[in-house]
């Protein structure tokens, strides 16, 4: 496998410096996966050369703040935190796990895909700001003061009121989807108008090994009464949170919802987060996220009052449960295709989309697919690294995987035929016929 990352143009911002030494950390970071391929003999090569990569980082970290400092860059505290939460908190987790497992060969990966992963896109979409005077996703991020106080209380209410060990795994929890997840939103408002949103996303392993046994119930996946008694758990743990901060006393609940995750993709993804926060409890995920949405158009979602709470619990439960829609990954780095197979197999398929093939390996972890349509052409991870790793893991070697290509020259389909992957669609065939060639897939093994 060559795994190599592949500096593109659109990479470059357009700042000498900063681009030179992007383009260093990218070589820094294909000198340890060339390292990491020879077995026991890297183990020294990775220790100095990640110890080189960590060094180099933070060194440029602080040169590019000099230089945002230098220009009066208007989002340069929220980029500063996104530098802070990959150093202090991403940087420190990856290295701890290396020594734990003596820089075994999967740490090793682990490492270099989080950081190879992160520099992407940390270099796409916050530095390009920078010039481009774009306004970050992150911008509304609430004061570090109050987003350690924030994390430092669920982390506590979590281990009082569930005995659960978490930490804390990203301040910029993106709403990527984990595991089989429960979507709950609480909208407060206070006597002007304005409105803090709350979402709580639950794995749902999570619910069943918490709520699931304070109930005694040995119910292996969560019926209506579980739900219930999440929901108004949910709401007082919601109040332990906002007791510490006293605004919060000046806002009153005014609705709640039960969402599907594409209604909460929607949701998350208008509005800039204050607070976004995903934690590992080792019982499984869970995301605290507070947005503003008297600042947005509202969705149409229907809220659960007292006259309809059991029969909107029921239903959300029920459908839950009676959900058979085959499960397809789609994996592309271009946005316009991602979208495009969204709209094509939403109604039929549920649809996870992921934007490279780390991002992919991931998704195939946290909620393993029936099917992936995999990009051949991609930076990082090509389609043919991405399968390869896909089936050295005994779990996921039998996932069908069929390449998505743009380009049908007689050199590019030998390559891909000799990878012998489930099948291959072009991106040039009519959409019809692409959707066509996954449904006959999907025919066949059910006869």
């Amino acid at each position: 496998m060559s795994n190599q990352l592949v500096w593109r143009e659109r990479y470059n911002i357009g700042v000498d410096f900063i681009d030179r030494e992007h383009k260093k950390l990218f070589s820094i970071l294909n000198k340890l996966l060339a390292a990491g391929k020879e077995g026991e003999k890297s183990r020294w090569a990775c220790q100095e050369g990640i110890k080189y990569f960590k060094d180099h980082a933070m060194k440029h970290f602080s040169e590019e703040e000099a230089y945002m400092a230098s220009i009066h860059y208007i989002g340069y505290d929220t980029h500063r935190r996104l530098h802070d939460n990959f150093r202090k908190k991403m940087l420190p987790a990856l290295e701890k796990e290396l020594k734990q497992t003596a820089y075994s060969e999967d740490a090793v990966s682990h490492f270099l895909g989080v950081c190879s992963g992160w520099l992407i896109g940390h270099t796409l979409t916050e530095d390009h700001a920078i010039v481009e005077k774009k306004a970050s996703k992150w911008e509304a991020l609430l004061p570090e003061n109050e987003q350690t106080v924030m994390e430092h209380t669920i982390l506590k209410l979590l281990s009082d009121l569930f005995q659960l060990d978490a930490r804390v795994i990203s301040e910029c929890y993106g709403g990527e989807r984990f595991g089989k997840g429960i979507y709950y939103r609480l909208n407060y408002e206070n006597k002007n108008g304005e409105r803090w949103e709350i979402m709580l996303v639950f794995e749902e392993k999570l619910i069943i090994k918490t709520i699931g046994s304070m109930i005694d119930t040995d119910a292996n996946t969560v019926d209506a009464m579980m739900m219930n008694a999440t929901r108004f758990t949910a709401q007082q743990f919601v109040n332990c949170v906002s007791k510490q901060f006293p605004s919060a006393e000046l806002f009153e609940m005014k609705e709640e919802n039960l969402l599907t995750y594409d209604q909460f993709q929607r949701a998350f993804e208008r509005q800039q987060p204050q607070f976004s926060l995903l934690f590992d409890t080792q019982k499984g995920y869970f995301a605290y996220c507070v947005t503003a949405p008297h600042l947005v158009q509202d969705d149409n979602e229907t809220p659960i009052v007292a006259e309809n709470a059991m029969e909107e619990v029921k239903k959300y439960v029920e459908k839950k449960k009676t959900s058979k829609k085959k499960k397809i990954l789609i994996v592309d780095d271009s946005e316009l295709v991602r979208e495009a197979m969204k709209r094509l197999f939403g109604l039929e398929y549920e649809v996870t989309p992921a934007s490279s093939g780390l991002a992919a390996i991931r998704c195939i972890t946290l909620n393993r697919p029936d099917l992936i349509l995999l990009d051949y052409e991609m930076p990082v991870c090509d389609g043919s690294q991405v399968l390869e790793m896909i089936r050295a893991e005994e779990d996921f070697a039998d996932i069908p995987v069929f390449f998505l290509t743009g380009r049908v020259d007689k050199e590019t389909v030998k390559k891909v035929i000799a990878l012998k992957p489930t099948g291959y669609l072009v991106k040039t065939q009519n959409m019809s016929e692409i959707k066509k060639g996954i449904d006959n897939y999907f025919a066949g093994k059910k006869a």
